[in-house]
């Protein structure tokens, strides 16, 4: 930067990431590159697992094995430089480097969104409609699936970043997060920012109502077609393949909300940075638990997985 505030241009901001906590940083460090290196081994283990074994092979793994690319791929937009920054001075980043990230980021992020509206249109499928499920779960349909929802997604964060590249940021230069994310970014900039923010507001509102709305009414459907199954083990069934899912739902979209529908001040940005933390590194660390420890065909899978193991090592 040079010059005055109003003539200077921000070419690289300063990240401050948990620069506030110098006592515990290597703990910070530990802890972090602890979660980063299980999320990876888990999710891509879960990928691995659901290829490989073909009972795996239904809708409902397919987009599992998806959610699991995309949550390796989100923490890995945000966390591999947030280890790095633990131990360099000063911890920044290029302008260009800053919006790529966010555009990454918020990609992925709503992406997840649908992906997981789909994944609770098929238990719908799965639960309601028994009989005609493969018909109208087609990999075909499981495949336009998931392209759809890449294609909305990247749609969506490409409007907010050529928004956000016509802002100006002539200083101050420095970011109160670990990664660059939407309104810290609208905190910084000396432009006009009320349309990005309403935009943001309203690309929340479509991808956030529109998923949970989609959420909603395949639960009531599930819901009521479970209390009228009969078989005790039946319902047990259904109640635990849905509970795995809502618990992805509830974690993902509750800490999302938080942080993109509500006014963002300098007040709020401590408590956002502590939100953050929670849906870039624990929920993408915590999915393969949540899908796997009660999935008996999840263990199933492993099992068969070993025995080929111990039976290739014995051959």
């Amino acid at each position: 930067m040079a010059g005055g505030r109003n003539s200077t241009i921000v070419i690289r901001f300063i990240l401050l990431g948990f620069s506030d906590y110098p006592k515990i940083k290597i703990a910070l460090f530990v802890v972090f590159l602890g979660s980063y290196l299980l999320t990876v081994a888990w999710n891509l283990g879960l990928i691995i697992l659901i290829r490989m074994d073909s009972h795996l092979h239904t809708p409902m793994y397919f987009f599992l094995s998806n959610l699991s690319f995309l949550d390796f791929c989100y923490v890995t937009s945000t966390t591999p430089k947030m280890l790095s920054d633990f131990f360099q001075k000063p911890k920044s980043i290029s302008f260009l480097g800053c919006t790529m990230q966010y555009f990454f980021f918020s990609s992925l992020g709503l992406t997840e969104c649908c992906l997981l509206a789909a994944m609770a249109y098929d238990r719908y499928a799965a639960i309601c409609n028994p009989l005609l499920y493969t018909a109208i779960m087609s990999p075909t349909l499981c495949v336009q699936m998931m392209v759809g929802a890449c294609i909305t997604a990247l749609f969506g964060s490409l409007i907010q970043l050529c928004a956000l590249l016509q802002l100006n940021f002539c200083g101050p230069n420095v970011i109160n997060h670990f990664f660059c994310d939407l309104p810290q970014l609208l905190v910084l900039s000396c432009s006009e920012t009320s349309f990005l923010k309403v935009m943001k507001f309203v690309i929340a509102v479509i991808f956030g109502v529109i998923s949970v709305s989609v959420i909603m009414i395949s639960y009531g459907y599930i819901i009521a077609t479970i209390l009228k199954t009969s078989s005790a083990e039946g319902r047990s069934k259904a109640f635990n393949t849905c509970t795995s899912h809502l618990t992805a739902v509830i974690c993902f979209f509750g800490s999302g909300l938080f942080v993109y529908m509500h006014p963002s001040t300098d007040d709020s940005l401590d408590h956002d940075k502590m939100a953050s933390v929670f849906y870039t590194v624990v929920i993408p660390m915590l999915n393969p638990l949540i899908y796997s420890l009660r999935n008996k065909e999840i263990k199933d899978a492993f099992k068969r997985c070993k025995k080929r193991a111990f039976s290739h090592c014995h051959s």
